[in-house]
């Protein structure tokens, strides 16, 4: 050892790294030579764990591309004929709807978070308050309306989903089934740029009813129960595939929602990586990493809101992510190579 010492500064860095390291096997990189074409939502709070699973399945070696932006109907349609391998924002049971469009050729596996992503009607509290506001029911009252109107045309305005999101469908619905049409505009504009919007007209002190999920950025601007509520629906109609799982719509111990249990009217979901079914059967360590690997939502919620505040950076956030989870994603990435030398 002493000796070895001795010689080591006239080696240099990169002779001394290669000289003391372990050599990296073809069963530490089971993916060497493998391309993987990822494709993320056009929503970018979903780009986060787009990026951790980007950068584990890089550490098995894939060569993985910039992630493709989509939006749903043409992303489930290119995974199922092989034009884009996966991405890891599928939304279920929201994207029943693909299920025909996909199922062909990709499935689901594993998942980033299992339920608990909430969906639903928001209100900021000071005119929650001030109105008694309940329900979507209460902006058929001429004062609310009136108060909800940013553009002048008689109608409240609600902050809703962009067209080709599958909640851009249920507001729709929802409008119809409650009788809100006549009362009630929503706007398809940029989700972001929208609530940038009214996150602004709420700090003038302006009445702001928006759609809202988590993970969002939004509910750090707008914290749950002190500037904002959820408002519950009248009663609960679900849309297409959704029906027959009423009870889902209706969750106990919501934070900031005017009851408890809130009536949402919408269900739970599940937020799981969607992949080209061939490429599976010929990859069986992302099947693997895909089964165990899993991200919290709190560490979402907290990037999400990193990006709102100007920072960028997600490939970052992800490798710091990683860095911080150590210990628990080299077991996962154990778990893929054990699966790829079966």
């Amino acid at each position: 050892m002493f000796r070895l010492a001795k010689t080591l500064p006239a080696l240099g860095a990169v002779t001394l790294a290669l000289a003391i390291a372990a050599p990296v096997t073809a069963q530490d990189r089971p993916g060497e030579g493998v391309q993987i074409t990822m494709a993320q939502p056009n929503w970018d709070t979903g780009w986060f764990q787009t990026a951790i699973y980007s950068q584990m399945l890089e550490e098995l070696g894939y060569d993985v591309s910039e992630p493709m932006t989509l939006d749903n109907a043409a992303f489930f349609q290119a995974v199922a004929l092989g034009d884009v391998t996966m991405w890891i924002d599928g939304w279920f049971p929201q994207h029943n709807a693909y299920r025909d469009t996909f199922e062909s050729g990709a499935e689901i596996v594993g998942a980033v978070a299992r339920g608990g992503a909430l969906q639903g009607y928001m209100v900021d509290k000071a005119s929650a308050d001030r109105f008694d506001i309940k329900t979507l029911d209460d902006f058929k009252r001429d004062k609310v309306k009136a108060a909800f109107d940013r553009d002048g045309d008689g109608k409240a305005d609600l902050v809703s989903c962009p067209v080709g999101w599958a909640c851009e469908e249920i507001i729709q619905h929802h409008l119809e089934a409650y009788g809100l049409v006549d009362h009630v505009n929503k706007t398809t504009a940029n989700y972001a740029a929208a609530m940038a919007d009214a996150v602004a007209a709420h700090e003038n002190g302006e009445p702001i009813l928006f759609y809202a999920w988590t993970p969002n950025w939004t509910a750090d601007e707008l914290k749950p129960g002190v500037d904002a509520v959820w408002i519950e629906v009248p009663f609960i109609s679900l849309f297409g595939s959704d029906k027959g799982l009423e009870e889902s719509a209706i969750w106990p111990g919501v934070e900031g929602c005017v009851a408890d249990p809130c009536r949402l009217g919408y269900i739970a979901n599940d937020i799981v990586p969607v992949v080209n079914s061939e490429f599976l059967a010929e990859n069986p360590a992302v099947r693997a990493l895909f089964e165990a690997a899993s991200v919290p939502l709190s560490d979402v919620f907290a990037q999400n809101a990193r990006m709102k505040d100007g920072d960028s950076d997600i490939a970052g956030h992800a490798a710091q992510w990683i860095a911080e989870h150590r210990e628990q994603v080299d077991g996962w990435l154990a778990t893929a190579r054990e699966a790829a030398a079966d």
